[in-house]
């Protein structure tokens, strides 16, 4: 199956990706489309012979927990309607807590890297044969991007993702600009990951800009793709042509033609790798490439336990301030905490935009404060309702005025159905209450 060259569809951004020229697919998040609403621009793509591929990002598939039915469901329900090829997921954990550990649940609001270990690695083996099982298309399944390092990890990354794909026939996505951040915060380098890759399972590839700041790669997707990035493409095309390849861009979006110009050096870094790859074959034709040796899997019991203690002491220092778990950098873990918290104010923003308005200049430090004491447990938009009722709660915003806004925006939303739509408001919660005496 060959994809070409695309670029993540995003509502700011659709008008621009209808006229860009060159375009043959685009890939969108699939928890920001209903089955049922697709965007009129999806609609017209779709109508153009564009392929539509969802790319999920609240799975969980290398969490320790089996994936839930519903999520799975969702997703195979978005596949079909954008009549997609395959869907994509991440190789990371997203929430932990819960049964398994007796403890409260958390999530995490963002990607979260697995300790490359056989533990690991065998419950996301099982995680991904259920997802597979579960979705009408193939499944491809991507690397992300690290702050953080596990300690006692047993493979490198080409190892563990050679192995999953060997165990479980899941396709791979490559992230490039995932292994230019890993390169720069961990110390790995990609051309030893890429060398480790089973290059036939590749589906396709994901490029994307960054920022450093302190030593640190913040994998942004708001930011122009930098050479070092492009240059790990050409690598990577030197050793195999990827069926497609997509540039990803989430914020700060530029005028079209500096995406266009992003996707002319794509297409370029492609071109110098297939030369390469080109000489390449000419001298080592014949040469087998070595591979490592399957190993046999464990009993995923005692590894879904293990592996739930150790996520959810490391999700819990992360959003809850417990100790920091042995072995691992506290510096690297305090900029992954502060990094967690900004994108939930980021996001909560996005799905309840009201709340900045409200709260003017002194919605993100409020948020940042109540995010130090009140861990995310379910959802972006229950998170918005959470910050709203513990700001009223405390008497804020102190201008009554804003206050009064925030109240009825807070009431409007909490519950089972918009108030506007109910014949008599019953507060039965002594929140509530305390709320309306405000």
């Amino acid at each position: 199956m060959r994809l070409g060259t695309g670029i993540g569809w995003r509502p700011e951004i659709a008008e621009a990706v209808e006229d860009m020229p060159g375009i043959d697919w685009v890939e969108v998040v699939a928890e920001n489309v209903c089955p049922g609403h697709l965007p009129e621009s999806l609609l017209r793509l779709r109508e153009r012979g564009v392929t539509v591929v969802p790319h999920g990002v609240s799975l969980g598939l290398g969490g320790a927990e089996r994936p839930d039915e519903g999520r799975l469901a969702s997703l195979a329900e978005r596949a079909e309607a954008l009549g997609s090829p395959l869907v994509t997921e991440h190789i990371a954990f997203v929430r932990a807590g819960g049964p398994l550990t007796a403890s409260p649940r958390l999530e995490a609001g963002h990607l979260l890297p697995v300790p490359r270990t056989r533990d690991a690695l065998d419950v996301l083996c099982e995680n991904v044969r259920i997802a597979q099982d579960a979705l009408p298309v193939p499944l491809a399944v991507e690397n992300i991007a690290a702050l953080i390092s596990w300690p006692g990890e047993e493979m490198t990354e080409g190892q563990f993702l050679y192995e999953l794909a060997d165990r479980t026939g899941v396709r791979l996505l490559i992230d490039v600009a995932n292994l230019h951040t890993n390169h720069v915060n961990r110390g790995e380098d990609p051309a030893e990951a890429l060398a480790g890759l089973p290059l036939e399972a590749i589906a396709y590839v994901h490029v994307a800009g960054g920022v450093e700041r302190d030593g640190v790669w913040h994998d942004s997707h708001a930011h122009p793709v930098p050479g070092p990035v492009l240059d790990i493409l050409t690598d990577l095309a030197s050793r195999v042509s990827p069926p497609g390849v997509l540039l990803e861009r989430d914020e700060n979006f530029p005028e079209p033609a500096e995406l266009e110009g992003e996707l002319a050096a794509i297409r370029g870094a492609l071109d110098k790798g297939a030369r390469g790859r080109a000489e390449a074959e000419a001298t080592t034709a014949g040469v087998p490439a070595a591979r490592p040796g399957r190993r046999e899997q464990g009993s995923p019991e005692p590894a879904r336990q293990r592996l739930a203690l150790a996520q959810t002491a490391l999700l819990s220092a992360l959003v809850a301030g417990t100790p920091v778990p042995e072995g691992f950098d506290r510096v690297r873990m305090g900029v992954q905490a502060r990094a967690l918290a900004a994108k939930r104010a980021d996001v909560v923003a996005k799905v309840a935009p009201e709340l900045p308005v409200v709260l003017g200049a002194e919605y993100r430090s409020a948020f940042l404060a109540y995010a130090q004491v009140r861990p995310m447990t379910g959802g972006y938009r229950r998170d918005a309702l959470d910050f709203a009722e513990h700001l009223l709660l405390a008497g804020r915003p102190r201008e009554a005025r804003a206050r009064r806004e925030l109240r009825e925006w807070w009431l409007e939303r909490s519950g089972p159905t918009p108030r506007s739509r109910r014949p008599a408001v019953r507060l039965a919660r002594a929140t509530r209450r305390v709320l309306l005496r405000r």
